[in-house]
């Protein structure tokens, strides 16, 4: 298991939530017949994320991510993936930093924003080209 550094402010349930998505994340994998798929880095941490994405009438029919690095970046994959499911593509792109840290559950520095928005990053990308 990954030691979380100082920064990581998360106590209680809502890091317990953070380290069951990294632990066990959701929406792991690759989807082979992907309409959409982008990857997105940290250079800062070397965080990577890919993301998967089957649209449907402009809605995210099947998603799935792919990734490596710290706890926040895969945690945060795994809740993003599971957010943006059904969702159609103007949702998606209102999405927000503020979105993510709800999700977390938590307030994150300026150093951990990246890591825990690289897979919203990843969605709206692969959606806007």
């Amino acid at each position: 298991m990954e030691n979380l550094d100082p920064s990581y402010s998360g106590d209680g349930m809502y890091r317990e939530h953070i380290m069951d998505h990294y632990k066990n994340p959701h929406n792991k994998g690759t989807l082979d017949d992907a309409d959409l798929t982008r990857t997105e880095k940290n250079p800062l941490c070397g965080d990577v994320i890919t993301i998967s994405l089957k649209l449907e009438n402009k809605k995210v029919s099947e998603v799935k991510f792919e990734g490596r690095g710290c706890a926040i970046s895969q945690a945060a994959a795994s809740m993003i993936t599971d957010e943006v499911k059904g969702k159609n593509v103007d949702e998606i792109e209102n999405m927000t930093r503020e979105d993510v840290v709800n999700m977390l559950g938590i307030e994150i520095g300026p150093v951990r924003t990246k890591c825990a928005t690289l897979g919203l990053v990843a969605v709206k990308e692969a959606i806007k080209n």
